[in-house]
């Protein structure tokens, strides 16, 4: 990995700053394709999102075992919405709790995790490709 640390993190953070109001505006958009956006387009950006989180703190680790984590972790955390003792019910009753933990378990938001992960996986590779290219 042959670029500038500071640069990438400095890009890492303007991404995070991006990338949460997008995801927020998800959960309260209204419009064209409504329920796919709120239900799963929320989780591609959730993916990208952790990946961003992950990478900024551990800049130096290999996308692809980012991408896996993540991925792995985000579907734990959605299986884990079959669960429901008082202390998670009570995480869950707040909108950062709903935001990190989720609220009701569904299938369909494995796939969008996975494509979550690959455009953030992909979107990372462009960001360290175009500073190895500047350095």
């Amino acid at each position: 990995m042959q670029f500038q640390l500071k640069a990438y993190r400095r890009w890492l953070l303007v991404s995070l700053i991006a990338i949460i109001p997008l995801g927020m505006a998800t959960k309260f958009y209204r419009g064209w394709a409504e329920g796919w956006i709120i239900d799963y387009a929320g989780g591609i950006l959730y993916e990208i999102l952790w990946m961003i989180l992950v990478t900024l703190a551990w800049p130096r680790l290999r996308l692809w075992k980012v991408a896996i984590a993540v991925f792995l972790f985000t579907s734990f955390l959605e299986v884990l919405q079959l669960w429901h003792p008082p202390l998670l019910q009570a995480m869950r009753s707040t909108l950062l709790g709903q935001l990190i933990l989720g609220t009701t378990f569904v299938w369909w938001d494995f796939p969008h995790y996975a494509i979550g992960c690959y455009l953030g996986w992909l979107g990372l590779r462009e960001l360290q490709k175009s500073l190895q290219h500047r350095h």
